[in-house]
């Protein structure tokens, strides 16, 4: 799916962009446990959706590594990690990733994302990707994004239609999830 139109602004802040209701910042060595815990309890739920988990995927090291490399693409201007929060308790709900940052003629990027079992259906997810997708239309200046979603996975597609994502097509065999192409 994929969406080049610009949407509300909810505002940009350094690292940290800001909606009704949640909050989005970029992830930080201190986030590990409660991540870890979120993605854990929301294994079975996110497992028809993502890649296979390696043992060690929720692992400490594994997260710091990862947080590294998030880094490294955030200053080469290819990636911008979130983490989402809802405000009243800062407690971690999912995350966004903006990555496959194209400049130049093409001005596009991809959108991933994700949210614990426990946090889905309340809004969250909808209104984190309109702040971050206010974030790239404004502060970016992308003119293209698309994110893609598995046929099978309705409330994904139906969230992108909600927020203005129309389809283009079916790649088949683009993404290796749950250890099938």
């Amino acid at each position: 799916m994929q969406l080049n139109k610009k949407i509300t602004n909810y505002g940009y802040f350094r690292d940290t962009l800001s909606g009704p209701n949640i909050f989005l910042r970029r992830p930080h060595a201190k986030d590990w446990k409660e991540w870890a815990e979120l993605r854990s309890d929301s294994q079975s739920f996110l497992r028809p959706w993502e890649p296979a988990w390696t043992p060690r995927a929720l692992s400490r090291s594994e997260f710091r590594q990862r947080i590294r490399q998030q880094r490294r693409l955030i200053d080469s201007k290819q990636a911008y990690p979130f983490f989402i929060f809802r405000k009243k308790d800062n407690c971690i709900l999912g995350g966004i990733t903006i990555s496959n940052i194209q400049r130049g003629v093409s001005k596009s990027g991809t959108i991933g994302y994700w949210i614990g079992e426990k946090h889905s259906r309340h809004g969250y997810m909808k209104e984190g990707l309109s702040c971050v997708l206010s974030f790239l239309f404004s502060e970016l200046e992308l003119h293209r994004v698309q994110a893609f979603c598995m046929t099978k996975n309705i409330s994904s597609k139906n969230l992108l239609e909600n927020l203005g994502f129309r389809l283009e097509g079916e790649i088949r065999d683009c993404l290796y999830i749950n250890d099938l192409w």
